[in-house]
């Protein structure tokens, strides 16, 4: 177990190729790596399949790639709030792969564990389903969903030790601690790095054999839909 730890964002994605596939951990604008994707904005990384729970905002996060053509393939669960993600999508400039959310979370977990696919109910009937097997178990059709590995795996945590033990605080644990087993090389970027031993196991969500480079970075703080009360 021996993460590498880099100064920045840009040297810890010093070998990401275009035509690759990255998996993005984060919730909305919750827990996302942001600066690594910055990272491969300014590296001009093109044929991106991406995968990640949501397609983000404009300017901002995975936004930030579409504006520049850089994603080919998009894999995700919810895509609303990004109107350029909705002109390559219309225009046919962008391929999208729309996926249930708890299907999303449970084929990233099952391709960090290993298992090529799973039987779901999710879906059965609808698009989701087109083109599928579907099976039949105790009355109740199922369809097959496929587990997702990736060439990186993008993640943000709050906090990580020497060693690469992560820390995520509150909504970044939807899709980063399964995002962190996916990945061929997994990269986390996190708000603090602290001394071997300081953090408690039982405090550890993602487990430092999973890690294999880390940075400290500085994030902003978004709120992806402000809501005021009247006064």
């Amino acid at each position: 177990m021996a993460v590498k730890i880099y100064n920045n964002a840009f040297e810890a994605t010093f070998d990401v190729p275009s035509n690759c596939t990255i998996l993005l951990g984060g919730f909305g604008l919750c827990g996302i790596p942001e600066n690594l994707i910055k990272a491969l904005v300014e590296r001009g990384v093109t044929g991106i399949t991406c995968v990640s729970n949501n397609a983000g905002v404009d300017n901002f996060g995975i936004g930030l790639m579409f504006a520049k053509r850089q994603v080919k393939k998009m894999v995700s669960s919810y895509v609303g709030e990004n109107e350029t993600f909705e002109k390559l999508l219309l225009s046919g400039e962008l391929e999208v792969e729309l996926c249930p959310q708890g299907t999303l979370a449970e084929r990233l977990r099952a391709g960090g564990a290993g298992i090529p696919g799973f039987y779901t109910p999710t879906g059965v009937g609808t698009l989701v389903a087109k083109g599928k097997e579907i099976k039949n178990f105790d009355g109740r059709d199922y369809v097959l969903e496929r587990g997702i590995t990736g060439d990186f795996s993008f993640v943000k945590a709050w906090k990580a030790d020497k060693m690469g033990n992560l820390v995520y605080r509150k909504t970044s644990r939807n899709f980063n601690p399964m995002v962190a087993t996916a990945g061929k090389i997994v990269i986390a970027e996190v708000e603090e790095i602290v001394e071997t031993g300081t953090l408690s196991a039982d405090q550890i969500h993602t487990p430092a054999v999973y890690v294999d480079r880390l940075v400290q970075s500085k994030f902003e703080k978004r709120i992806e839909q402000r809501t005021l009360r009247k006064v």
